[in-house]
């Protein structure tokens, strides 16, 4: 795990702050404290791993700027894990010992589901206790609802939802004429059957000629074997599969249909890590598709530092999934705490809510209209490194992902049907 000072755990920090007594506490600023809420155990535990790994590194680099600028002095982010083991009772459990172990920061982003139950449980908190108010910050929860009906004053999120993830691909898509039919697979819950149904309507809008010629939604984590879902896309003739599936879902769906020999293309939301690439392996180059807010081989030298500064401080080629994102949110909430002056939740949020951050040569803008972060997305399309555009591989594989298609943000941008409940003094 990671070392101290950065991330300790919740034990060792409590005996710490005992120890220190009342005039060490006033030299030393107490930290600010992170409370990540995600699956780390379970059928998705490798997905949450990977947040870890990239928010840890994010506070550890605004750690080693002295930390966050604040009326009390210099204080340090502490990263503290709270395993939801991917279900909402578990999270909203998770949500209860954070709030008392003192967090006014929650992330949390690997289920929609659970993010949807975050929400309405943060809401609820914050009304009743205005003293312990605590902030929601999402790193990949997708669905849009989220940041539409759902909107939260106290829920930022800094990915891009599902239906601009699926306008980014459907560019890629209305211009691959080789695609006739398609076959649309997703995990049963809320933002799979997002993803699923917004397909159908770009499709209608954009590319009516395509026929659908499969549309399925599958248990979520549940699934072992999924050859029988492969054997019937190849069965139904569809020249491309369209799913927002992730983690082994995913990794498992793309092995399965390698193995019944489908051999038309992935048009992905994560196809581009977590084991996807070397599960599908040669038959994958030039026919998996992924869109991300970025990718590694995005060109220019400030995106290759970065990933090459990920690299070296995460070697393992298991490790090899970082998230621009996650930076620009870490970024985001500690610039907001320094124009704030402190952490008081109400006013970190109306900092936050205007927030503009760059990195790596991405620069991405909060809206404050429903807190959904504005940024670039890019598509990639799976080849062999060493191939123009392909410096980068993933996960050690030898297959990474080349940029066909880069999005400015304005063109990303989506509308909103948020009509947002304001606390007083906001």
């Amino acid at each position: 795990m990671y070392s101290f000072p950065f991330f300790l755990r919740r034990a060792l920090l409590a005996c710490v702050v005992s120890l220190c007594g009342v005039g060490a506490h006033a030299q030393s600023p107490a930290p600010i404290r992170l409370a990540l809420i995600e699956g780390l155990s379970g059928p998705f535990a490798n997905t949450g791993e990977a947040v870890v790994r990239n928010i840890a590194w994010a506070v550890e680099r605004v750690n080693a700027r002295g930390g966050v600028k604040t009326s009390q002095g210099l204080r340090p982010m502490v990263l503290e894990r709270y395993d939801s083991k991917g279900q909402s009772e578990e999270a909203l459990s998770a949500l209860k010992s954070a709030i008392d172990d003192g967090a006014q920061v929650v992330l949390q982003g690997n289920s929609s589901a659970n993010a949807a139950a975050l929400i309405d449980a943060i809401n609820k908190h914050n009304e009743r206790e205005p003293a312990k108010r605590v902030l929601f910050l999402n790193y990949s929860a997708v669905d849009p609802v989220l940041t539409n009906e759902k909107c939260s004053f106290w829920h930022f999120r800094f990915d891009a939802h599902a239906d601009m993830r699926m306008a980014a691909l459907m560019q890629v898509l209305r211009e691959d004429q080789q695609v006739q039919s398609a076959y649309l697979i997703g995990q049963d819950y809320s933002f799979g059957q997002a993803v699923l149904r917004e397909a159908k309507r770009q499709l209608a809008e954009q590319r009516p000629d395509v026929k659908i010629v499969g549309d399925e939604l599958h248990p979520m984590g549940r699934v072992k074997d999924f050859l029988p879902y492969a054997a019937k896309i190849k069965a139904s003739g569809a020249q491309a599969v369209i799913t927002g599936n992730w983690g082994n879902d995913l990794t498992l769906l793309v092995k399965a249909a390698r193995e019944a020999g489908y051999e038309g293309k992935f048009y992905t939301f994560y196809g581009n890590a977590l084991g996807a690439p070397a599960a599908i392996g040669e038959a994958g180059v030039g026919r998996v598709i992924a869109v991300a807010d970025w990718l590694p081989n995005v060109p220019g030298k400030a995106s290759e530092a970065f990933y090459q500064a990920f690299r070296q401080r995460f070697p393992k080629p298991t490790e090899d999934y970082v998230h621009v994102r996650m930076q620009l949110m870490v970024e985001a909430l500690a610039q907001s705490i320094e124009k704030a002056g402190h952490t008081d939740p109400l006013a970190v949020a109306l900092q936050l809510e205007k927030s503009r951050v760059s990195t790596a040569g991405q620069t991405g803008q909060m809206r404050a209209q429903d807190h959904q972060f504005q940024q670039a997305l890019v598509v990639g399309l799976m080849q062999r490194q060493g191939t123009p555009g392909v410096p980068f591989d993933v996960e050690g594989s030898g297959y990474g992902f080349k940029v066909v298609r880069q999005i400015p943000a304005e063109q990303a941008r989506l509308p909103t049907t948020c009509k947002m409940q304001r606390p007083a003094g906001a």
